[in-house]
């Protein structure tokens, strides 16, 4: 029977102290297994920021390759807007009177953000055909920059131009047969 507080006595306080005594079974924990505890916690801790870590490097590189792939598509786009022979111009502005390979400026591109042109480098491959050297070239576009972490990453994307285009090319090579 517990008594209330206030009804304690120094007789009745020996009394009521052995009545809320804590087992012996359900003490506290022993210091091998807090210290397990606690190593497990640590370990769990840091699988989870490696693993941060590395999805923060896999976010950087589709982020760095998406952005390699616009410029790719921009560079393309810009090329077929040019005529494929123009001679009255000494500038090089026609698919004929490309080098057979230069880097491309990204000045122009990245008006806004410097760092962006800095890190990438941009090259552009001509070659021509060999069956018809003078009606289709063969332009490839190479993208490299560094990641955060120092690695390389390079894409490449080539296409295929063509003297008159490429539907009349294969309707011509198709006729031919």
């Amino acid at each position: 029977m517990k008594l209330p507080v206030a009804e304690w006595s120094s007789v009745n306080r020996v009394q009521a102290a052995r009545l809320h005594r804590v087992p012996a079974d359900a003490s506290g924990f022993t210091i091998i297994e807090v210290a397990l505890a606690t190593f497990v916690m640590a370990f769990g801790i840091a699988t989870s920021i490696i693993a941060l870590q590395m999805g923060f490097r896999a976010i950087d590189v589709a982020r760095d390759g998406t952005l390699a792939s616009q410029i790719m598509q921009s560079e393309i786009e810009r090329l077929r807007l040019w005529p494929w022979n123009n001679t009255s111009t000494s500038a090089v502005d026609s698919i004929c009177e490309l080098p057979a390979s230069e880097p491309v400026s990204m000045s122009s591109m990245f008006t806004t953000s410097a760092a962006i042109a800095a890190k990438y480098v941009v090259t552009r491959t001509v070659t021509a055909d060999t069956a018809r050297p003078g009606d289709v070239k063969y332009i490839t576009i190479t993208v490299t920059w560094h990641s955060y972490d120092g690695r390389a990453h390079t894409r490449t994307f080539t296409t295929m131009y063509a003297k008159n285009g490429l539907y009349d090319y294969y309707y011509t090579l198709a006729k031919q047969s």
